[in-house]
């Protein structure tokens, strides 16, 4: 009887560490995809250069579709596959990196342009669907359209796009995307509204235009899976099933990047050239032209700043990483735009005069234009959504809304209100 009870006993213990290594692992699993989601729905939008170490590290790993045994020819020639990626990755890191910034300082003047395009388009002057004085705001139709891209570009395509080069994906979600649309000119027009007395008007501009642009995205990606869906019926199924022309084993990775950074680098010297030469000319006269091309030669340093910004996000707050699911770094840049925008529309006030305000507001139109981007924050805010906790989602506009506001109004309405600013 004593050696059945121990049997039992054994038995009973052994199953109970399964179980017990069974719940431990499973919570391990719990967390451990909870820390992925975490970091996920906050680099859901940019993560900066970090984007750069990524796709290297990923490009480097050989990836094996079955589990069938290889043969030493292909051992052998994975093993060379990632030597001959060690050694682009040591010689050609800086030469991303640079054209990665010319990549940016282009699209994100192109973004300038376009944003600027669309401003006046729906404005008062054109159509008249937009207004100064309303809560469908000027930036309100480049917020959208750059919404709608980023369903497009930055999710549905975005994987297209870096198959053909990373640098060009980095260029068109973070530099012509970000520099599309705006935060820093939402907060300020619905600062001016309240200053106006027009709160009401303020509140719709916030949660209607919060709204237009969580559609936009959505609408972007749908139709953009239906677009995907169509290539694959239509005779374009081979030529998008076909390899990337840019295999690092099967193509020079190096002549690329020199020729796209040599292309790069000249289409910034035109622009730069072209829009200085004109805002030189213009700057006496100012009026509208003058901001424009003043704002096309500082949006550059406006893309840069928030694209180093956004290597925060995913990291969270101190050594522990707390908050991985807020994204910090686009936070931190859509604030800092509000409060810098809100300061300069305080300048205005105050000098009043008209180099001052030609100044003031060609920084806003491009530097903090493209400092603060909504096409971001609407891809992050669309992937706390979509989460298994959908309120970090309104969590995160609550806060980034709030905070930007509250401090718009220490900087800009109590001046302007208290000094009777006309």
């Amino acid at each position: 009887m004593e050696s059945e009870n121990q049997v039992l006993e054994s038995r009973k213990s052994s199953s109970f560490r399964r179980l017990s290594r069974g719940d431990s692992s499973r919570r391990i699993s719990l967390l451990t995809d909870e820390a992925f989601e975490n970091e996920s729905v906050s680099e859901a939008g940019d993560i900066g250069d970090r984007a750069l170490h990524s796709n290297r590290i990923s490009n480097s790993l050989p990836v094996f579709e079955n589990s069938n045994p290889v043969s030493v020819d292909e051992v052998a020639q994975s093993v060379g596959k990632k030597e001959y990626l060690q050694e682009e990755k040591d010689v050609h890191w800086l030469l991303q990196y640079i054209t990665c910034l010319l990549s940016l300082a282009v699209f994100g003047i192109l973004g300038v342009v376009a944003r600027y395009s669309l401003e006046n388009l729906f404005g008062p002057n054109v159509i008249g669907a937009t207004s100064d004085h309303s809560y469908m705001y000027l930036d309100l139709p480049s917020n959208m359209v750059g919404s709608f891209l980023m369903g497009w570009l930055g999710v549905v395509f975005k994987p297209d796009i870096l198959r053909i080069s990373d640098q060009l994906a980095i260029g068109l979600t973070t530099g012509f995307l970000g520099s599309l649309t705006t935060f820093s000119g939402w907060n300020q027009k619905m600062l001016d509204l309240s200053v106006e007395g027009r709160w009401v008007f303020a509140v719709l501009g916030i949660f209607l235009g919060l709204f237009l642009v969580a559609y936009s995205i959505i609408f972007g990606i749908e139709t953009a899976k239906g677009f995907r869906w169509l290539l694959t019926k239509s005779y374009i199924r081979s030529f998008c099933s076909k390899k990337p022309c840019l295999n690092p084993y099967t193509s020079n990775e190096s002549h690329f990047l020199v020729t796209f950074m040599v292309i790069l680098l000249l289409m910034l010297v035109l622009l730069w050239g072209l829009f200085g030469t004109l805002a030189a000319k213009e700057f006496e006269e100012g009026g509208n032209r003058a901001l424009l091309f003043l704002g096309c030669l500082v949006g550059p340093f406006g893309v840069w700043a928030r694209w180093f910004l956004a290597c925060f996000n995913g990291r969270g707050l101190g050594k522990n990483g707390v908050a991985k699911w807020m994204p910090f770094g686009t936070l931190a840049a859509n604030v800092i735009a509000a409060c810098a925008m809100a300061a300069l529309a305080t300048l205005k006030k105050a000098v009043k005069t008209k180099n001052c305000d030609t100044v003031a507001s060609g920084i806003q139109l491009g530097l903090l234009g493209c400092l603060s981007t909504v096409s971001t924050f609407v891809a992050e805010f669309h992937a706390m959504r979509e989460s298994d906790c959908p309120w970090r989602a309104y969590a995160y506009a609550i806060v980034t809304f709030f905070v930007s506001f509250v401090l718009g109004t220490l900087i800009y309405s109590v001046p302007v209100l208290a000094k009777g600013y006309n």
